[in-house]
């Protein structure tokens, strides 16, 4: 499993937008398909909701990722001073098709 490049934090209050660049697991051509699987490993603190591919163009980190190429989903809750571990799988539309699997790092700032 591997781990995504970007960083992410939220305060406690806050319902924050993720996006996931998964270029870097992708072959030349190669798109995702289908619905993620995201899942909080380290506790249960977190609410993870409108988990989906990308459907359009989006920039994460300054890079324009096609629609295929990242994953999104909100995320609500979290204890401050926190830092949690965030499980991503997801399917590809390769032929044969792959299931790419990385780990995403949210650090949860007092409000």
């Amino acid at each position: 499993m591997s781990t995504a490049a970007q960083r992410h934090s939220k305060t406690v209050s806050e319902v924050r937008n993720v996006s996931v660049d998964m270029r870097g697991a992708l072959d030349a051509g190669e798109l995702l398909t289908g619905t993620p699987t995201i899942v909080e490993v380290t506790s249960t603190d977190l609410t993870l909701d409108n988990k989906r591919v990308n459907t359009g163009s989006v920039t994460i980190n300054q890079v324009v990722c096609i629609a295929g190429q990242a994953v999104q989903f909100r995320v609500a809750g979290g204890v401050a001073s926190s830092t949690y571990t965030i499980r991503i799988t997801v399917g590809t539309n390769a032929t044969p098709a792959q299931t790419l699997v990385t780990s995403l790092r949210l650090y949860v700032t007092p409000d």
